[in-house]
């Protein structure tokens, strides 16, 4: 029985990079019941001579295992002279394939091309004319590529993969801003040159500095600052050539009519000088896994041997792998970084109450876009009585831990401060809860209670840097408060101090990433806040305050570029205070004739403010509250009317149980007090003390 040779053919031009048998494709009269031998490297082309060993042997005669001769070098029983053991097994291919001379004489550096007869000079990305050689490449660079975890790693794999083996010169171009998800954007398509890279001095191989005959030539002023003369920005136009070509998805040559009127969009007017003419660019749209993401544009010198159409096809796979890996990180990283910035968004207060007599201003900043999470908190809470607490703290660690504990330290301070408890009494609960939370939660707090009727504040510290109050004539103060321990040390006492709050003062509440980094020490750090807020305080003026939002802005900026080590809360409190002639305070003893008594002032009062339009509703929601607070008091009832934007009433007795709304029967004598005050007021509520309650309402003046 005569068999039937079987033949390996050579690579085929246009075969997919992608097929799993390779660009080797087999012969149309091929028996499909025979297996093909796998094409191997090192196997010599039967018109050759031998090397050394591991090569084919000369065309010949030969005898096989049986003493039979046949012809040694056919295309069906070629085999090597072998020398090692491992002289056929494959081997990895470099990541990247570096010029190397003497093993193609028509690639040799130096030396003309037997193609072209250009000479190919030394240190230069030699033209790939098998099929072989780009499939290494092509499995070299995709696994380059695919070593990147986030963004920015995967558009510099597939700079440092592409140039200088494939191209001289890279531009990449993406989304802006990316899409996550399935979300859809609305507004017009932008993309934005996220890295450009061009044949570097030395070339980048995995480490390996090229020997000095094959470094490469000066760089023609073509290309030596691609972004200085492409724009940074372009907008996609529906319907316009640079649509067209996203939309085909397939690399094309800048000298195709589609490309020669999408480059000028794509690189603005000054761009387009960067483009050699002819074959010596191609366009490569980005696509991910649901629409185009962006654009590369690779560039060969026109010295340089143009592109060939089997280059488009490795320019495919390329702007495949690259978009893939790109919609993979932006998914998954771009997803995680959006819940994180959620997280802290939601941990922090979404707008800052107005409290009577005080206005607030806030800032936050994240340490840097890669870590937008952090312990740093700022909040402002309105008290009975029309004060306010005002909280900072920063809790330790950049992570969403230290988001999570901050979220539980802050929500354990607002239910503090709902009871009204004094600071030093409130840092001591959160200190037990840090505890509880963990045996190294740490974190520092400064918690402070503004009075806006007696113009005084009273601060308690837990190891957290001082406040700043800038008085109104320019001058800024250090406020000297007991430090504390942090909370979470435990077993420690916390010490509050009462100090003047004049109005028209600024306090400032900051956290130590503000006034703290590698380049100076804290108390350094506080020294300049203090040295920036008076010469602010000094550009308005001895009688007129700096406006608190720009304060709050010429404090960020005397960061520095080695300042943002930590994240920074900062809170700035501008009190205004209420003055003595709009305070109506009273006493009034738990008799049955306390309503009636009740009525008399609060009519005084109003007659006192030309406010005796409002005399009706006052006097019957004043004599409600009292009455039920009479009802049950075994000490004095306390009355007081404040007069600000709104007209604000407010009562107090000693007993802790709040009034609650309920619906009164028909046949009740009593319960529709709050039903009557609910209807009346514009906003009312009831506050539980240490020593009892305040209810409260307010009417609009």
């Amino acid at each position: 029985m005569t068999e039937q040779p079987t033949s390996i053919e050579r690579p085929q031009p246009g075969a997919d990079p992608a097929e799993p048998r390779g660009a080797f494709l087999c012969a149309p009269e091929q028996s499909a019941r025979q297996p093909v031998e796998p094409a191997l490297p090192a196997q010599a082309r039967a018109d050759t001579t031998p090397a050394g060993p591991g090569t084919a042997t000369p065309r010949g005669k030969g005898k096989d295992g049986m003493g039979k001769e046949h012809p040694v070098g056919g295309p069906e029983h070629s085999q090597p002279a072998i020398t090692e053991p491992d002289a056929l097994r494959p081997r990895p291919a470099p990541d990247g394939i570096p010029a190397q001379p003497g093993t193609d004489p028509e690639r040799a550096p130096g030396g003309p091309e037997r193609r072209t007869g250009r000479a190919v000079p030394s240190g230069r990305p030699m033209p790939m004319r098998r099929d072989g050689d780009r499939l290494r490449f092509v499995g070299a660079a995709t696994r380059r590529i695919a070593r990147g975890l986030d963004l920015d790693e995967i558009v510099m794999g597939l700079c440092r993969a592409t140039v200088p083996t494939f191209s001289d010169a890279i531009l990449v171009y993406l989304r802006d801003p990316l899409p996550v998800g399935d979300e859809r954007p609305t507004g017009p398509v932008v993309l934005r040159l996220r890295r450009t890279d061009r044949i570097p001095d030395e070339r980048d191989t995995d480490g390996v500095l090229l020997p000095a005959a094959f470094e490469p030539e000066p760089e023609p002023s073509v290309l030596a600052d691609l972004s200085a003369l492409t724009t940074e920005l372009c907008e996609v136009r529906p319907g316009g050539a640079l649509n067209e070509v996203l939309r085909g998805v397939r690399p094309v040559f800048a000298d195709a009519p589609a490309a020669r009127a999408a480059l000028p969009e794509l690189l603005g007017e000054s761009g387009e000088g960067v483009v050699p003419g002819g074959q010596h660019a191609i366009l490569a749209p980005l696509r991910g896994r649901r629409r185009v993401i962006g654009a590369a544009l690779f560039l060969r010198r026109p010295d340089q041997p143009a592109f060939e159409a089997d280059d488009l096809l490795v320019a495919a796979q390329l702007a495949t792998h690259s978009a893939l890996g790109i919609d993979k990180a932006v998914l998954l990283y771009g997803r995680e970084a959006y819940i994180a910035d959620e997280l802290q968004r939601t941990m922090l207060p979404e707008t800052l109450p107005r409290p009577t007599g005080v206005r607030l201003a806030s800032r936050y900043l994240p340490a840097a876009e890669t870590a937008r999470v952090g312990g740093d908190w700022y909040d402002a809470i309105p008290l009975p009585g029309s004060r306010v607490a005002l909280v900072v703290g920063d809790v330790m660690g950049h992570s969403m831990t230290s988001a999570a504990i901050m979220g539980q330290l802050r929500t354990t301070a607002q239910t503090l401060a709902g009871l009204d408890l004094p600071p030093q009494e409130v840092l001591h609960h959160l200190d037990e809860q840090a505890q509880r939370l963990g045996t190294d939660r740490m974190a520092t707090c400064l918690y402070a209670v503004y009075d806006p009727v007696t113009h005084r504040i009273t601060i308690a510290n837990a190891g957290h840097p001082p406040p700043v109050l800038l008085h109104l004539g320019g001058r800024a103060e250090v406020l000297r408060v007991p430090p504390g321990a942090p909370i979470g040390v435990g077993g420690v006492d916390f010490e509050a101090v009462e100090l003047d709050a004049p109005a028209g003062a600024t306090l400032l509440l900051y956290t130590d990433g503000l006034v703290e980094s590698r380049l100076r020490d804290v108390w350094t750090g506080i020294e300049q806040l203090r040295e920036r807020l008076a010469a602010t305080a000094r550009l308005t003026g001895p009688d007129h305050p700096p406006p608190l939002e720009a304060l709050c802005d010429e404090v960020l900026d005397m960061l520095g570029p080695g300042d943002r080590d930590d994240d920074i809360a900062l809170l700035a409190a501008r009190f205004d205070g209420i003055a003595p002639s709009d305070v109506a305070y009273w006493t009034l003893e738990p008799e049955r004739t306390a309503p009636g008594q009740a009525r008399r002032l609060a009519r005084r009062a109003l007659a006192r403010w030309d406010l005796e339009d409002l005399s009706d509703s006052v006097e019957l929601l004043v004599s409600e509250v009292v009455t039920n607070a009479v009802r049950y008091a075994s000490r004095p009832v306390t009355l007081r009317l404040l007069r600000t934007d709104v007209l604000r009433c407010e009562v107090g007795d000693d007993v802790p149980q709040l009034p609650r709304l309920r619906q009164a029967r028909a046949t009740d004598e009593g319960g529709r007090g709050l039903y009557l005050v609910n209807k009346l007021a514009r906003r009312w509520g009831a506050t539980r003390l240490s020593t009892g309650k305040v209810v409260w309402f307010e009417l609009n003046r």
